[in-house]
């Protein structure tokens, strides 16, 4: 069991490395988990409703909205939300764990806004944006007006870099990954 109800949110711009430090993470310290978001998207066939997601309608997603259920949300496009549910980090809380969040800069801004303390905020960034635009070409996903669109979002998201509580510069992965397991065990105190 932890002592305190803490969480850690992980953000970055397309490329920088944040999921696979995540991912790394749940994988190291069984003291953690995930929060799991909702989205009003189609479920995919290999996705389970309360694993990989909590599918809703848009109406539902609407009303938890009004409710003020969701410690941040945003439309990404018309009709399509993503969210995270107050009840998500109190059911992680209540399980004695500690709550792991990878979502983008706003969603970040909102959760360390509404936690304060209990809340340190990572911004993963890669060491220029020559290397992340490399990342991305590497990736295979891009096409030349994709990887644009993606340089000016890396760009725009950067001026926000300073409200975050720790800037992690993840130019080696083998670093970064043992840089974040130090700031998990130092702000959890774990062994």
């Amino acid at each position: 069991m932890v002592d305190a109800e803490k969480m850690m949110v992980f953000t970055a711009p397309s490329g920088s490395g944040k999921t696979t430090i995540v991912r790394h993470l749940l994988e190291k310290f069984e003291q953690l988990e995930f929060s799991i978001s909702a989205t009003t998207r189609s479920k995919r066939d290999h996705e389970t409703d309360g694993k990989d997601y909590y599918f809703l309608t848009v109406e539902a997603f609407k009303e938890k909205i009004d409710q003020e259920a969701f410690v941040e949300w945003e439309e990404v496009y018309p009709g399509r939300f993503y969210g995270t549910l107050k009840s998500e980090v109190e059911r992680i809380w209540n399980e004695g764990k500690f709550v792991l969040f990878d979502v983008d800069v706003l969603g970040a801004g909102s959760i360390k806004k509404m936690y304060g303390e209990k809340c340190m905020a990572v911004f993963v960034k890669p060491p220029s944006i020559e290397i992340l635009a490399e990342r991305l070409k590497a990736r295979k996903t891009e096409t030349p007006e994709t990887l644009e669109i993606r340089k000016a979002r890396f760009l725009k998201e950067l001026q926000h870099e300073s409200n975050f509580d720790v800037v992690l510069i993840n130019d080696q992965l083998v670093d970064a990954l043992a840089d974040a397991e130090t700031l998990v065990r130092n702000f959890f105190k774990l062994n």
